[in-house]
């Protein structure tokens, strides 16, 4: 029964016990103490100003407590406390768990840190950015592979494009044994060179609802920008258009390119897309925004028309990330659906399937009642 009163006592904190009925020793009363000076609602910037009381406490939780929840409190600290002031000293960064949703914060920083503390914020991103690249990166390069190789089959081959490993494989039911010999009823071949390439642009929403969504897209853009049989297009934009094609060569570099934060134009941004765009039918535009326009909203919905029409595969993401859509503008979203184009949150982990989708022209409807995916379609 005490063990019990204990726990709920640290669940509840200090306000549920005025009178100190139930004690708590040793580690249960630390890490009260530490969960205190977060979840306090009377405490104004409890854990301090000073950079040794902020790595104490840092360093206390990841004692106590399993990544997954050192990620959540730290999460929570950064959004209660004002601890975003402190990132900007190089000792606490280095006393941070890495996680996207600090990345995300640091890269939300990025333009008014100073010098002194970049080094250590790279390292951090950078920590971040390869733990998801070894989750994302096989499984991406894999669906992408196959779908193009897919794509290109050439089921009316010359003699000289047949793929003889995959026509027999095709037509071994009609092995004559007499003969020793199959009879080709079916012809594979090669894809002709010119065939293969296809063309992706990532067009992403740097405002500040949108940043794990950035951190993802810059990573999923280096992995995709390795395969030569497609070329890749990182854009970002808020109330300008920056290119960062030439940035997807180290997705640690092209992050601390962005900023985020900041108003949004898509229709400026969509209008840059289409001089990037040399063969519609070819080509996958991937939008990743939250779809609140702060230009010219009429003519957004026509130019995203007119890119739809002439042959381009048209997604559009309003997040992606394991947290779901954040809020975004329904208006637009069934504007884009009346036009074919839905509007729905993807996880990194069904963004692979999602591209590959595209590539081998399926419908992307179907691919989101398959995976239970809820939008605007």
């Amino acid at each position: 029964m005490e063990e019990r009163l204990r726990k709920w006592r640290l669940l509840l904190g200090q306000h549920a016990d005025p009178a100190k009925d139930i004690h708590l020793e040793g580690e249960l009363n630390h890490i009260d103490e530490i969960m205190e000076a977060l979840y306090d609602s009377d405490r104004k910037g409890g854990l301090g100003n000073s950079s040794p009381n902020v790595n104490t406490w840092l360093g206390d939780i990841r004692k106590y407590f399993p990544k997954s929840v050192v990620q959540i409190v730290q999460k929570d600290a950064l959004e209660r406390i004002g601890l975003q002031q402190m990132l900007m000293e190089p000792e606490l960064l280095e006393s941070v768990e890495p996680d996207i949703n600090l990345a995300a914060t640091i890269l939300s920083l990025n333009k008014v840190m100073p010098v002194k503390t970049r080094a250590t914020a790279k390292t951090i991103v950078r920590k971040v950015v390869e733990e998801i690249e070894k989750k994302i990166q096989n499984p991406m390069l894999e669906a992408i592979k196959g779908a193009i190789s897919r794509s290109i089959r050439n089921r009316r081959p010359k003699h000289n494009e047949i793929d003889w490993n995959r026509t027999i494989l095709k037509n071994l039911k009609t092995y004559q044994e007499d003969l020793n010999t199959i009879i080709p009823e079916h012809l594979i071949g090669f894809g002709k060179k010119n065939q293969s390439l296809k063309n992706i642009i990532l067009l992403v929403d740097q405002s500040g609802s949108m940043s794990a969504s950035m951190v993802y897209a810059g990573i999923f853009g280096a992995v995709m920008a390795s395969l030569r049989s497609m070329k890749t297009h990182m854009v970002v934009f808020d109330t300008s258009v920056v290119d960062l094609t030439e940035e997807l060569k180290d997705p640690v570099e092209l992050l601390f390119s962005t900023q985020l934060g900041g108003g949004t134009d898509i229709n400026k941004a969509l209008a840059y897309t289409e001089k990037l765009i040399q063969n519609p039918t070819e080509t996958i535009l991937v939008l990743i925004s939250d779809l609140f326009e702060g230009g010219n909203e009429s003519e957004m919905i026509r130019r995203v028309a007119s890119i739809k029409n002439s042959g381009v595969t048209f997604i559009t993401l309003l997040a992606l990330n394991d947290q779901g859509a954040p809020s975004f503008d329904k208006t637009n979203a069934s504007k884009f659906a009346n036009l074919d184009i839905p509007s729905f949150a993807c996880t990194p982990n069904q963004f692979p399937d999602l591209i590959a989708t595209a590539i081998k022209k399926e419908s992307i409807n179907q691919w989101m009642a398959r995976n239970d995916v809820i939008g605007k379609g």
